[in-house]
């Protein structure tokens, strides 16, 4: 048998390990147009802010190591076009600038996602980054520690992470946000909260511009940005520039081929990652996802995802039989000592799906009180009013948050109703969690707001 897989990093090179265990004789050739097999995306802006020296921490595996496994890696290589009809792929070796045409049995997509640039004039210019290969990161880096001010275009998971990096770094920073809070993906109530804690800890290290865009770029004789302006007139000096503002699935050659899209611009896959196309699979952020809550589709980029996705295909190219029923949206991010974390629906996304949401905020400690390490948390939680069912949650704060968001996951896999989660017994000592966890808490304020209802 003949694999092709198209794209490393999670996705891609989880399926190439896990068909080489299932077919020990399989030929399996991957393609990527990276310079890197196997990496750690998300520890690009922890390399950043240093917490390690050497960013070979973040590679997974080598190619050299795949050829001993006999899976055979081609990198700078990028695929063009599929011909479905002679079951082969267009490669493009961007090093010799040459075009071939590979064949394949089984064909894997998971050429991932890539970075949304605003139409900002003079974007082009040096020292305006995107962080996506391990070259960012290391381009970043190296910017950032001759720099003493960075600006951070968008505010979602990356722009806190690296808001965080810049600020150990020692550089002022400056965050430009169209919406009118940062971490839009949050209900607007928790947004404005996460805003108003980062501000609390600035002390004037940074400065976050919401409801504003960049709209031009100035730079210096040698085309290095110097300046930013925005679309209400201000202008202000920096020395690098980020952005972050989002990502979109790398799809248009699958297009090409017929092969469907979702109806979330990303693949469409079945619960075996195949595609509409036979012996053509998918998966990782190139793919579409299914909400576990009520079957709808999103599309939520995220590593943990790619990997579980990547091995499900491989699972199914091979003859077997496995399922990915797909996600809750889980996600937690760090920043300044603030932690973020959410699952499942949040309340303004609810209504959008029909349902009737309703919701409590509550902020309590995370722990004992006379514990010396105690901090608050805030956590939102989300039913719905008619059925009771659980939706989703949200937390933010310096204490464990994001253990509040793991408990919940299992409530939400579940389908459990508010009542059936208070009936949870979640461990409790003093260094861990008051008597009664914030959780269980805000779950019987939850409970009493919808028979109140």
């Amino acid at each position: 048998m003949k694999i092709v897989i198209l794209g490393g990093v999670a996705a891609g090179a989880k399926a190439a390990a896990k068909a080489r265990r299932m077919l020990p004789d399989a030929v399996i050739d991957l393609y990527t147009d990276d310079t890197h097999i196997s990496y750690s995306a998300c520890g690009l802006p922890y390399y950043i802010q240093g917490n390690f020296s050497d960013y070979k921490t973040l590679l997974v595996r080598s190619p050299e190591e795949f050829e001993a496994q006999g899976v055979h890696i081609h990198l700078q290589s990028k695929a063009i076009k599929i011909l479905v009809e002679s079951n082969q792929v267009l490669i493009q070796d961007l090093q010799e600038n040459r075009a071939y045409l590979v064949e394949y049995d089984q064909l894997v997509i998971a050429t991932g996602a890539r970075p949304i640039i605003p139409p900002i004039e003079n974007v082009n210019l040096k020292n305006v980054f995107t962080v996506r290969h391990i070259e960012d990161g290391i381009a970043i880096r190296e910017k950032a520690l001759n720099s003493k001010h960075a600006t951070i275009v968008g505010s979602g998971y990356i722009g806190m992470e690296l808001l965080e990096a810049f600020v150990e770094l020692g550089l002022n920073v400056t965050i430009v946000e169209f919406a009118p809070f940062v971490m839009s993906v949050f209900d607007e109530d928790i947004s404005k909260l996460v805003q108003q804690q980062l501000m609390s800890v600035s002390d004037g290290r940074f400065e976050i511009m919401t409801s504003e865009l960049v709209t031009e770029l100035y730079s210096n004789k040698n085309g290095e940005v110097t300046g930013v302006k925005t679309g209400t007139g201000k202008e202000f000096n920096t020395d690098m520039v980020v952005i972050c503002t989002g990502v979109r699935p790398n799809i248009e050659f699958a297009r090409g081929a017929g092969i469907a899209i979702g109806e979330t611009g990303a693949i469409k896959v079945n619960k075996h990652m195949r595609t509409n196309i036979q012996n053509i699979y998918a998966c990782g952020d190139c793919a579409e996802k299914t909400l576990q809550i009520d079957g709808s589709k999103v599309w939520i980029p995220l590593g943990s995802t790619a990997n579980k996705e990547g091995r499900v295909a491989a699972i199914n190219l091979s003859g077997g039989d496995e399922d990915f029923d797909g996600v809750l949206g889980s996600a937690v991010v760090r920043c300044l000592s603030l932690t973020m974390s959410m699952t499942g629906y949040t309340e303004k996304k609810a209504k959008i799906a029909g349902f009737q949401p309703v919701s409590v905020t509550v902020t309590k400690y995370d722990r004992v009180g006379y514990m010396p390490d105690v901090n608050n948390i805030t956590l939102k939680l989300i039913a719905d009013k008619t059925t009771g069912l659980l939706l989703g949650g949200q937390a933010v704060g310096a204490g464990d948050a994001d253990k509040r968001i793991n408990t919940l996951t299992g409530a939400l896999l579940g389908k459990l109703t508010v009542e059936e989660f208070t009936r949870n017994d979640l461990t409790y000592a003093p260094p861990f969690s008051p008597t009664i966890d914030p959780l269980l808490n805000a779950a019987q304020l939850l409970l009493e707001k919808i028979k109140k209802d």
